[in-house]
């Protein structure tokens, strides 16, 4: 029991009963049944036994017959993509962003961006994401939604070179203004777009803001293995190297995809002298070529890679559970081994490897006292998850989002017996459905971007 407990202060929230998602010191999952946790203000201050008599608790939740995990971590998205959901399918990424994505992001305004980031928020709440690393434009909106919303989120300002130097100056301010901001659940970042859409002189640039102010660095690099050659034949070195040129792998960095990542690279990794990360989303890859995030190789780099779904736009759901078990699937091919990376490894990915990506190691990842209190409860009664011989083969393998029962921000209850608590899903819907056409238009001709890569 923590001291507070010892003291006698009754719990904000106590959850009785539950077979708990747990983590040993190595960081190995494991499973502690007929446990509780404890959690006095957003934070957890036990995971016990659940024996003898129970603290006193403001609001307790008998989770008896559920699994108890962390809240996924979606460590790559652009949440406001969900207004394009299913509007450029099956076309080449170049295709994809230069005659629908880009052309379509013209017609944006702030107000767009934060109805659809609202959609995104009830999915996410839904699916069990209570927290996301967002990439976008009008990133104040999204801000809105999340403090609103009980989520928690690392949020960065997109800019390209295109913009200037306002657009670096945008982020950082951005970056600046918010960090802390909705009560502690906001961390900010800076986000200059991609290798291939911001200068060298531009990513150096950036690498020196974030050292001086202590902040994340979320950037698209190494997207496919055609862009890392597209590099090499360019500019004569990869895109992992543009990030050790531009002292990118000296701060904290966060990799969006890494697909392209090759074992030449395998030597900056490793001497990386800040915190890199790489986020990974296998199910989107899956609709554009044969490759994916090269997590063997990573990992011999010392790599975590996070789990993610970038946009709906691409990915199609906001659903972390589908990206754990398309990273198990889509391993095992690329590998030609079924036994690598089994259940048990990509629930590792799924919690405090997906915190270290973030930089976030301590804080998130892991039902232990001392971290924020970003809890699912998961039923176990859906027939397809029965028999149960092994709870993480089941769960990796047979589990769903829709399994989620409730889920948790900083001890605040976002969902509860599948109902959405801090969204209004019907008038957001409302609010959308007549923006559609104006959003998809591409009459007008224009693209914020060109897609050369």
């Amino acid at each position: 029991m923590t001291e507070d407990g010892a003291r006698g202060i009754p719990a904000d929230l106590l959850i009785t009963g539950a077979t708990v998602l747990v983590h040993d010191d190595a960081g190995e999952v494991s499973f502690a049944d007929r446990h509780r946790i404890l959690v006095h203000g957003d934070t957890i201050t036990a995971v016990e036994p659940d024996t003898g008599p129970a603290p006193a608790a403001s609001l307790v939740i008998d989770a008896g017959g559920t699994v108890a995990m962390p809240g996924f971590i979606n460590c790559h998205t652009h949440s406001p993509m969900v207004m394009f959901r299913g509007a450029a399918e099956d076309v080449p990424d170049e295709r994809w962003f230069n005659e629908f994505i880009w052309p379509m992001e013209v017609n944006l305004t702030e107000t767009d961006v934060e109805v659809a980031t609202w959609l995104a928020a009830a999915e996410m709440i839904r699916a069990g994401v209570t927290t996301f690393a967002d990439h976008y434009f009008d990133m104040d909106a999204i801000a809105r939604v999340v403090d609103a919303s009980g989520l928690r989120a690392v949020l960065g300002s997109t800019f390209f070179s295109s913009d200037g130097a306002a657009g670096l100056e945008r982020s950082l301010g951005f970056a600046l203004e918010r960090r802390g901001t909705a009560a502690g659940r906001i961390t900010t970042a800076l986000a200059p777009h991609a290798t291939y859409t911001v200068t060298d002189d531009d990513l150096a640039a950036t690498a020196e803001a974030a050292r001086e102010h202590d902040l994340l660095v979320h950037v698209h690099a190494s997207e496919s293995r055609g862009q890392t050659r597209h590099s090499i034949d360019r500019h004569g070195y990869t895109p992992v190297e543009a990030l050790r040129r531009a002292g990118l792998l000296d701060v904290q960095t966060l990799i969006a995809h890494g697909i392209g990542i090759v074992a030449e690279d395998v030597p900056a990794l490793s001497a990386a002298g800040g915190r890199v990360g790489v986020a990974s989303a296998p199910k989107g890859y899956l609709k554009h070529g044969p490759d994916s995030t090269p997590v063997r190789l990573l990992a011999a780099a010392g790599v975590p890679v996070g789990l993610a779904t970038d946009g709906a736009a691409s990915n199609n759901t906001l659903d972390v559970w589908e990206s754990m078990t398309y990273l198990a699937l889509v391993n095992k091919a690329a590998e030609r081994d079924p036994a690598y990376l089994p259940a048990r490894a990509a629930l590792r990915h799924a919690t405090t490897e997906s915190a270290a990506a973030l930089g976030m190691t301590g804080t998130i990842g892991r039902l232990a006292p001392g971290h924020q209190a970003d809890i699912l409860l998961v039923d176990l009664d859906a027939p397809r998850l029965q028999p149960i011989h092994d709870l993480a083969n089941t769960l990796v393998y047979s589990g769903r989002s829709d399994d989620i029962d409730t889920t948790i921000v900083a001890g605040r209850v976002l969902m509860r017996d599948r109902k959405l608590l801090t969204v209004d899903l019907e008038a957001i819907l409302d609010d959308l459905r007549p923006r559609l056409a104006r959003l998809t238009d591409r009459s007008h001709g224009r693209s914020i971007q060109n897609y050369d890569a």
